[in-house]
């Protein structure tokens, strides 16, 4: 029945009489419902019937309504037209403003052509000065040249003289030294000679080795000094690193200190000395000496609402954490003396002046916003208005975010344009980082705003437990040096002392071997030699004397031409001069002529200025003007669209209005006693479209019921005859295909209990006894089931038609018969798609277009599982 649309039909079928019986139920209440309304529309209509009083001082209001309108444009008339007379007065005064600036206009013309005048003169003396410039350059080159060359020149001379002089004496001491050889007439053996010679040479054997011994030391004494500079200069280092360990150790100290103090008061987290501090504040402000209290330190009111910010925050604000904010200078200079009481010189906190006030300033449109990180004004919590304000005038808290990750600050800030009023922003390190720049920190650790105390308590200790242990590391270092340093100096004093022996024993020998070789001197030198070269010196002494009685004419020449260059330069410099002395005064005058041109524009411009003060005057009251008569241009529409025709009043919009809230009052008292006449009508209506309204709903759903009756009754009909026809259908071409195989058998259907039976004989027998398919063999029954498939399929709509192993239990001849027929009734349904499996061979099929046969390969029989794969894997390996 599914297959076939019966049960569809027969599900529509009971949904419509269910629908139908609600229907009848909704008309039921309908009827009961329209009664009501009924009886509620008569007694609107009779309430609507008894309001007629009212419209007489309805009317009367609707005049009075009349009057207004046209009252409030006759006032509105009499208001422009003082306006009118006050236009009119100010534009006859601009004809005196106008008058007044020709007059001011003239005297600037005037000055500017006498400025003109003067600035004339001045450029054509600007332009003789400039025209003596480039000769006054020229002569200062010529000078600086002509210097130059006399100087060259002098030089040139004086080397000459100096030659001369060394050439002189080198000719005595020729001279005499050629005496000396001479005079000299001692003679010495050759035994003697000889043994002066072997003697010369071991004194220089051991002059050598002397030698050696010497440099070999030397190197070894610098290897001790390098050695020495290095573990000094290391030795430095590790006393500048002792001391800055030393001093960071004892500020961790300090610190440590103070964050123990600060467990049991948190203000000593400032300082030690801030809450004695305060305590003086609050003493000098009970006795009178402060307008206002002074408010710090300002970290004590600041609190974050996410700690992992606090370093960002710290580094943000730096020492305004520790400032005081005054209102006045008087109170500021009043906090100055008490600080120096408790706070060592050069270690004052910063103090801010600014004006005290009860709220936080609105920085709404200033502030950046962004939907993922806040700025520093809004990750704080604040518990003084003063701190706020001052925190937004000293820092600007408004326009700095805070960003955790670094990366995404610079992606934020520099990546991307920055956001809205935002100047910078801080990362949770405490780097600051800018458009361009980024700046790493300088802090490791917040210090005034954490607010686990133990957690850095505990962080200190373990950095001063290291800082303790590489001050120990260091000295250690430090001794092993200062230990070196002492061997190496040991080491050098006593190669300095071996050195020193090395040179004494190197000038003793020396010594002997010149006392030896001058003892041999006068013999080997040639007397003619030396008379040769004093020869050839008096020949250059000649030679030089000429050069210089050349030169010294040259440098006389060179001087005139100096001291005439020298002249001209004066005379051009002195003419200049006198221009410039021209210049002088004529400047004053162009100075003087541009400030009197300078005062005169002033003046234009200040009637200029007064000018347009006035005409802006004349403008704003023509608007004004304007704006009233579009307004009264309005008020008359609104007037006309009142009341059409103009009424002269004479009554005032006042007492019009007095007289109608009067009016109003009465017709109010009569809507309470009454009701309102718009809702009498309104409900009048309302009672009468919803009774009407109803009344056709019903009429028209009995019509609906009568019509849906008639339409169920044939529909119904209808439906059994198709219900009977499909099941002879199913019956009639059951039998036909029992009959291509000699059987016999028929369907029951029972339509009332929604089931069938299905009795089938093989072979002609008789039809009285036909049996179950039940007591079939296998093979009966497949045929069977097939002819019975077969039978559905002919009063079914289904586009696709499958069978699985209908022919497993068949023999070959019920095979054969089936698979024809099942082709035949392909064939004559080709509209619709027939897939049919089975194990067994399908050669034997005749070769069409319209079948297609599919055959898997057969099973591997050892297989124990099957190869299964991932659907995506045989993809990716394809």
């Amino acid at each position: 029945m599914k297959a076939t649309q019966l049960e569809q039909m027969k599900e529509d079928y009971s949904y419509i009489m269910k629908t139908k019986e609600n229907t009848r139920l909704q008309i039921e209440q309908g009827v009961e419902r329209l009664r009501e309304l009924k009886l509620h529309y008569c007694e609107k209509k009779e309430r609507y019937k008894s309001i007629g009083f009212v419209n007489e001082m309805r009317n009367h209001l609707e005049d009075l309504r009349h009057k207004m309108a046209w009252a409030v444009v006759s006032e509105m008339e009499r208001e422009i037209q003082p306006i009118k007379e006050c236009i009119r007065v100010e534009e006859e005064r601009t004809e005196k403003f106008v008058q007044k600036l020709e007059e001011c206009q003239v005297k600037v013309n005037e000055a500017e052509e006498k400025y003109k005048a003067i600035q004339d003169k001045l450029v054509m003396i600007s332009e003789e000065a400039q025209a003596l410039h480039p000769q006054c350059i020229s002569s200062k080159a010529d000078v600086q040249a002509g210097r130059k060359a006399f100087n060259e020149a002098e030089a040139l001379y004086n080397r000459f003289r100096t030659e001369l002089k060394r050439l002189g004496r080198d000719d005595e001491q020729l001279r005499k030294r050629i005496e000396e050889l001479k005079n000299s007439a001692n003679q010495v053996s050759e035994p003697e000679k000889l043994e002066r010679q072997r003697k010369i040479a071991q004194l220089r054997e051991h002059l050598k080795a002397f030698h050696d011994q010497e440099i070999m030391i030397g190197q070894q004494m610098d290897q001790f000094q390098q050695a020495i500079y290095k573990y000094k200069e290391e030795q430095t280092t590790l006393r500048k690193e002792e001391h800055d360990v030393k001093q960071a150790l004892d500020a961790k100290l300090k610190q440590l200190r103070e964050l123990k103090d600060s467990k049991t008061n948190t203000l000593k987290r400032f300082g030690p000395h801030v809450p004695s501090f305060l305590e003086a504040v609050e003493t000098a402000y009970r006795q009178g000496r402060f307008k206002y209290k002074p408010v710090g330190p300002l970290g004590a009111f600041i609190h974050l609402k996410d700690a992992e910010l606090t370093l960002a925050v710290e580094s943000c604000l730096k020492g305004l954490v520790q400032a005081f904010c005054c209102d006045n200078h008087n109170d500021e200079r009043n906090l100055q003396i008490l600080m120096s009481k408790y706070y060592p010189p050069g270690f004052r906190p910063q103090i801010i002046v600014n004006k005290f006030q009860d709220k936080v300033y609105d920085v709404r449109h200033r502030g950046v916003h962004h939907p993922e990180f806040p700025s520093v004004l809004t990750a704080l919590e604040i518990d003084d208005a003063v701190v706020a304000n001052c925190l937004i005038d000293i820092r600007s808290i408004e326009t700095v975010l805070l960003i955790k990750s670094s990366c995404k600050a610079r992606e934020v800030m520099q990546s991307n344009r920055p956001p809205k009023n935002c100047r910078e922003a801080f990362t949770a390190e405490g780097d600051q980082v800018f458009e361009r720049r980024y700046y790493s920190s300088d802090y490791l650790r917040p210090k005034y705003l954490s607010k686990d105390v133990e957690a850095e308590i505990s962080h200190l200790e373990k950095e001063v437990e290291n800082k303790k242990a590489q001050l120990t590391t260091s000295q250690q270092h430090l001794h092993s040096i200062e230990k070196e340093i002492r061997q190496n100096e040991d080491h050098l004093h006593c190669h300095r002392r071996h050195q020193k022996e090395l040179q004494i024993k190197i000038r003793t020998t020396n010594a002997e071997i010149s006392d030896l070789e001058n003892t041999e001197e006068h013999q080997s030198v040639d007397i003619r030699t030396l008379e040769d070269e004093a020869e050839e010196n008096k020949n250059k002494m000649e030679s030089v004397k000429q050069d210089m009685l050349q030169q010294s004419g040259k440098m006389e020449e060179l001087k005139n031409i100096l001291q005439a260059a020298e002249k001209k330069f004066e005379e051009m410099k002195e003419k200049i001069q006198q221009v410039e002395e021209i210049a002088g005064p004529v400047k004053d005058e162009l100075n003087q002529a541009d400030s009197e041109v300078e005062n005169c524009k002033r003046r234009l411009q200040h009637y200029e200025d007064k000018q347009k003060g006035h005409l802006a005057c004349i403008k704003r009251r023509r608007e004004l003007l304007a704006d009233k008569e579009k307004e009264l241009e309005e008020k008359i529409a609104q007037a006309r669209q009142i009341y059409s025709e103009r009424i002269e009043v004479s009554r005032t919009v006042k007492s019009l209005d007095a007289e109608m809230n009067r009016l109003r009052e009465r017709i109010n008292s009569e809507k309470d006693r009454h009701g309102s006449r718009e809702e009498i009508i309104q409900q009048f209506f309302d009672a009468k479209e919803k009774y009407e309204d109803a009344n056709s709903k019903v009429k028209n759903l009995k019509k609906f019921i009568k019509l849906l009756e008639e339409i169920m009754t044939q529909r119904f009909k209808i439906y059994r005859q198709f219900l009977r026809l499909l099941s002879l259908r199913c019956k009639l071409y059951f039998d036909h295909l029992l009959r291509i195989r000699a059987y016999c058998g028929k369907i029951l259907f029972d339509h009332k209990n929604e089931t069938l039976s299905i009795t089938v004989q093989p072979g002609e027998g008789d039809k009285t006894s036909l049996n179950d398919v039940r007591s079939l063999s296998g093979g009966e029954r497949s045929f069977s089931t097939v002819c019975f498939i077969l039978s559905l399929w002919s009063i079914t709509e289904s586009p696709f038609r499958c069978l699985d192993e209908f022919d497993v239990y068949m023999d070959m001849v019920n095979r054969r018969i089936a698979m024809d027929m099942m082709l035949k009734v392909a064939d004559s349904q080709r509209h619709r798609q027939f897939i049919l499996l089975t194990p067994q061979s399908m050669s034997s099929l005749p070769t069409s277009t319209l079948i297609r046969i599919l055959r898997l390969q057969d099973p591997e029989r050892g297989q124990t599982t099957l190869n299964f794969r991932n659907r995506n894997e045989e993809e990716e390996n394809q």
